[in-house]
């Protein structure tokens, strides 16, 4: 080992949501692993993971209609949303272990209870979501969801949405009131003072310019303190590159050959955020719609309940936008940069693939707030633009890859992790679902990358997820106690939630937990 260099067993890189749940993950698991943590900035939680940066939607597939694809024959395939539904309910089981446990706080800090709903309007539509309830409907995850095509009773369930509305076409919606609002900002400022007071090492403003392969098959990063204007090497057995948008970058600079023929693509979004306390009080839920022709997915407009700092708000968006950085807090020469000889056919191929979205970015980077409104009037008819302003929210970069389906450079929604054969290094990269299906994901990363220590740790991953290995989809009663179980724990247990279950099931669940 050279001098001055440290010698740790894992690295993680970013302090956002996934750093800080393998974080958590790992020091369960093995408390005496030596775990130092590298963050640019001077927080977690600052960049992708805030708050102000995602829908805090609790993805789980109740409401968002680009997980449900209508087929040829006008069935709905409901396979994503299921597999969504499932990795969200991994993340709830967690959560509720750090509850018990005591290793984080009061829930209500970051999850709170909300309506998710679907709205739609004209013929069409109205037959998809038709369509797409009753297939759901049928399978045990999505029980409790309701469906109308009437005004009277969207009124009742969206009266913001319908104050001043004429009806000149079909409408309808879906209601589900088990979905969530999660703030994953405050969740990941939580499990980093976890994480603090577990003995983890965690460095801010300490930016990661370089990580290279030793002799001794370890990896190195060679890390600027911010503060100090020092460079500092670091070593470890394995490191976790956590770091949002930043995350491209930093796999090219391993060398390692899964990072090649990988492309990123910068988008960024706009929400509107109503102002008016009177205004806010009248909605209570999110509300999804259909994503316009070309727009990507993450572009879906809704309308959202938000409780953030204690407070409730409401968002409208998001508004597309498009800037070459990859963090908020990135270089203008973030997409330029990116660009290397082994994935320049790559991202020419999807340039020229994706004209309609380029067109779509540029139509919405030359809105007015106007125009903006506009959009927003769709959703609450009498909107007045001095009651909404204008917010900056998150930078996603979405990758951009050659596969089998679609060919070079296709751009893919979604999130994806990269590892090295060895699995001594692993990346994070792409967008939603993301923050909500963490857990999941990071399970996955321990499975690729450590998969000597599986058997020894399984039993204690089956404690802090119970349903690991099985599909809940498959089990409905495994399904109904663990669902049940994590809304007591997390405290989402709605108006009279007792009543949908029997004495018996009430003692299963409390036994349960």
């Amino acid at each position: 080992m050279s001098n001055g260099q440290t010698k740790t067993d894992v690295i993680l890189i970013g302090a956002g949501v996934m750093s800080a749940t393998l974080g958590t993950l790992l020091k369960e698991l093995v408390p005496d692993w030596e775990i130092t943590v590298f963050e640019k900035l001077a927080a977690a939680g600052v960049e992708s993971s805030n708050e102000w940066n995602n829908a805090g939607t609790g993805h789980a597939a109740l409401c968002e209609l680009n997980y449900t694809e209508e087929k040829p024959d006008g069935s709905v395939d409901i396979s994503k949303a299921v597999r969504i539904n499932e990795q969200f309910e991994i993340s709830r089981q967690f959560w509720s272990y750090l509850v018990t446990n005591h290793l984080i706080g009061d829930p209500k800090d970051f999850i709170m209870p909300l309506p998710h709903m679907s709205y739609v309007q004209g013929e069409q539509n109205v037959e998809f979501l038709r369509n797409r309830f009753k297939a759901l409907s049928n399978n045990p995850l999505f029980q409790g969801m309701e469906f109308s095509d009437d005004p009277e009773k969207l009124k009742e369930w969206i009266p913001l949405m319908f104050n001043e509305r004429k009806i000149t076409e079909p409408i309808a919606a879906t209601k589900i009131d088990s979905g969530t609002d999660v703030n994953f900002g405050s969740l990941t400022r939580m499990l980093f003072k976890n994480l603090e007071n577990s003995n983890v090492n965690i460095h801010y403003n300490h930016s990661v310019n370089s990580i290279q392969r030793t002799e001794d098959g370890l990896w190195e990063v060679k890390v600027k303190n911010l503060d100090a204007g020092t460079i500092e090497r670091h070593c470890a057995k394995f490191i976790f590159i956590g770091a949002g948008g930043g995350s491209l970058h930093l796999l090219q600079k391993s060398g390692i050959p899964e990072g090649k023929h990988i492309g990123g693509f910068p988008v960024s979004g706009l929400f509107m955020v109503c102002n008016n306390p009177e205004i806010v009080e009248q909605h209570h839920g999110k509300v999804y719609g259909k994503a316009s022709v070309g727009a990507p997915p993450m572009s879906v407009p809704h309308l959202d309940t938000r409780y953030i700092d204690n407070k409730k708000s409401l968002l409208f968006g998001p508004f597309a936008g498009f800037s070459p950085k990859f963090l908020i807090n990135g270089s203008n020469m973030d997409l330029i940069t990116s660009v290397k000889p082994h994935n320049l056919v790559t991202m020419l191929a999807s340039g020229a693939k994706n004209i309609p979205l380029t067109k779509y970015l540029i139509q919405q980077l030359m809105l007015s707030k106007e125009q903006r409104m506009e959009e927003l009037r769709g959703f609450i008819p009498n909107a007045k633009s001095e009651d909404w302003d204008l917010v900056v929210a998150g930078q996603r970069v979405q990758v951009i890859k050659d596969t089998v389906e679609g060919g070079k450079g296709t751009l893919q929604f979604g999130t994806e992790v990269v590892s090295a054969a060895d699995g001594s290094i692993a990346a994070l990269l792409g967008a939603s679902p993301g923050a909500s299906t963490a857990v999941h994901v990071m399970i996955e990363v321990i499975k690729k990358c450590f998969p000597q220590h599986l058997s020894e740790w399984e039993p204690k991953i089956k404690e802090m997820i119970p349903s690991y290995g099985v599909s809940l989809a498959d089990n409905p009663e495994l399904f109904r106690e663990i669902h049940a179980s994590t809304a007591y724990t997390l405290g989402l247990n709605l108006p009279n939630h007792e009543d949908a279950f029997s004495e018996v099931e009430q003692e299963k669940v409390l036994e349960f937990v």
